[in-house]
């Protein structure tokens, strides 16, 4: 079982090393779904690969980029898929967002918080 310490470094380093593309920004809606508007920046770290086959999910907020502050797994009921989403950059308001967001959407959540880092308040 890898350590909690050493997924967080690994996790950290996907974000410091990938780029990341946003193609829902935030207030656009959903390409297939007009009732669905994202409240935050919502896209992709380019070159990875998740277990849909597409770039690992992120969710970026207002605060460092290059910041990660949690990871949250999903269920989503009307595809039947469990997913694993970053936050980067994201305050306490906008994970309540996101929250708030995937609630919304009958999408069943968990965060899991990044620990806090030495220096960091």
């Amino acid at each position: 079982m890898t350590p909690p310490a050493a997924l967080w470094s690994d996790l950290q380093r996907l974000v410091a090393d990938h780029p990341l593309v946003i193609d829902r920004a935030a207030g656009s809606t959903h390409p297939d779904h007009d009732g669905i508007v994202y409240p935050l920046d919502y896209g992709y770290l380019d070159g990875t690969v998740s277990a849909d086959g597409a770039g690992l999910d992120v969710w970026r907020g207002t605060g460092d980029p290059a910041s990660l502050d949690a990871v949250a797994v999903t269920y989503d009921p009307y595809k039947r898929d469990v997913e694993v989403k970053l936050l980067v950059g994201c305050t306490p308001a906008e994970v309540d967002l996101i929250a708030a967001f995937w609630t919304r959407h009958e999408m069943t959540h968990a965060f899991v918080p990044a620990p806090v880092r030495e220096g960091a308040r």
